[in-house]
This record gives C-alpha cells, structure tokens and sequence, in this order.
C-alpha cells in the first residue's frame, strides 16, 4: 500500500515486431464487478482517462525485450483483483 507496483508480463513472438502489436491490460475487482480496460500500447503507450486507475498507471515494459509490464503508482487495498496482460503480433496471436 502507499508504494509503486509493477505488474510483469513478458511474452516470445515467432513473428517478427511490428508497429500492429497491441498490448492490453484489463482488471476485474476482487468483489464480483465488471471489467475494465486499464491500459492499450499500440506503438506508444494509452494510458486510462477513466476509472480508478486515472493517472496512476505507468508503462515500464519495452516491446522490443518482449517485456509488457506497467506500473501502478499508490496502490490501495480497494485495487485487489485480477489484471490481465493481453498481447497480440499479428499474424502472431
């Protein structure tokens, strides 16, 4: 609580790194609750301009080390649950 986390996710393509990788993060809260997209990277990072993630989510990841981590600045209790890291290289999915 109180500190930077990093939330690591890495991944290996067999296609080679184009400008098409798109990169998604989502979190479902620990109380049944919906979805929410938290973070898109499609050649630079979108950072959330909603929700409770606001200003508070950092790319730290690099394409280019199949590294797709973020950063989430003064974590909470209430930020429990579930994060997904999605990564898509087309035709590599």
């Amino acid at each position: 609580v109180g500190e930077q986390v990093s939330l690591k996710c890495s991944f290996k393509s067999s296609s080679p790194i184009t400008e098409s990788l798109t990169i998604d993060w989502t979190y479902r809260p620990m109380t049944s609750g919906q979805m929410e997209a938290i973070f898109h990277y499609q050649s630079v990072p979108y950072l959330t301009t909603v929700g409770k993630f606001k200003d508070r989510i950092s790319w730290v990841g690099n394409v280019a080390e199949g590294d797709a981590s973020i950063a989430i600045q003064s974590p909470v209790m209430s930020d429990n649950g579930t994060f997904i890291c999605s990564v898509r290289n087309p035709p590599d999915v």
